[in-house]
């Protein structure tokens, strides 16, 4: 690749992972379909685009762990039910054919958009939520399948996290958000990043210019999102997953 298109690249990952530590996830949902659109087939983009969102979690979490306070008991949790789901996902996509990862991807990322954008308010505070074996055991499986998304489609699996977490366990955004980044981005994509790594193919010398976006991307972004929030990020992010699905829909050559 030329030096412009290596500053493409890098630009690319700023924007994609500047905007997913603000919104809580969603770097794939930019990154993922660009490197796509660039010509990598499906199951190369994600192996690469995984990879390098591990430096989001990092950029982010060296953010957020200077304001946020995190439970250890949801730090384990979101860890023991997400890990085993994101390497079973990470297995799964090696098998499916590249135009049907873009078409899923496509349709997960505009309804994505959708229930968003049909929930402005969502987490604008934390909330008490009733306890109990079955609250804690659907919470769990709901992270588990998000797990096996994570690793497979990958894209906004890191805002359903975020939404997961102000849904059923009553987080507030930033609160949710805090945790996604750090374990989210760090953990799971790390895990699936190995999984991808070692059966599946890498475009590596197209890493180095991610893996640079990506970092400043994700502290940016956690800066940002600690000191102005989200709501209008939120709105552009919206519009911004609904079109990147359409246009994952469209027969590209």
């Amino acid at each position: 690749m030329s030096p412009l298109e290596h500053l493409g690249l890098v630009l690319i990952a700023l924007l994609a992972n500047g905007l997913s530590a603000l919104a809580g996830g969603g770097a794939g949902l930019l990154q993922l379909p660009a490197l796509i659109i660039l010509g990598l087939p499906f199951p190369v983009a994600l192996a690469t685009h995984k990879i390098a969102s591990v430096a989001l979690g990092i950029g982010a979490s060296m953010r957020h762990f200077k304001q946020s306070t995190f439970e250890s008991q949801r730090l384990i949790l979101i860890l023991a039910t997400g890990l085993p789901g994101v390497v079973l996902g990470a297995m799964l996509v090696l098998e499916i054919p590249p135009r049907v990862g873009e078409i899923a991807l496509g349709l997960l990322t505009i309804g994505l958009g959708w229930y968003s954008w049909r929930r402005p308010q969502l987490g604008r505070q934390a909330v008490a939520v009733a306890g109990g074996s079955a609250h804690a055991l659907t919470g769990a499986l709901g992270l588990l399948v998000i797990g096996v998304l994570n690793g497979s489609l990958t894209s906004g699996t890191g805002l359903m996290v975020t939404l997961w977490l102000v849904r059923w366990y009553g987080l507030s955004y930033t609160q949710a958000v805090a945790y996604t980044l750090v374990l989210v981005g760090l953990f799971w994509n790390g895990a699936g990043a190995l999984v991808l790594g070692t059966l599946g193919e890498v475009r590596w010398e197209w890493l180095p210019a991610l893996l640079m976006g990506s970092l400043l991307g994700g502290y940016l972004g956690a800066s940002l999102a600690h000191r102005y929030g989200n709501l209008l990020v939120k709105r552009t992010f919206e519009a911004v997953t609904i079109l990147t699905g359409v246009a994952l829909l469209l027969p590209w050559p």
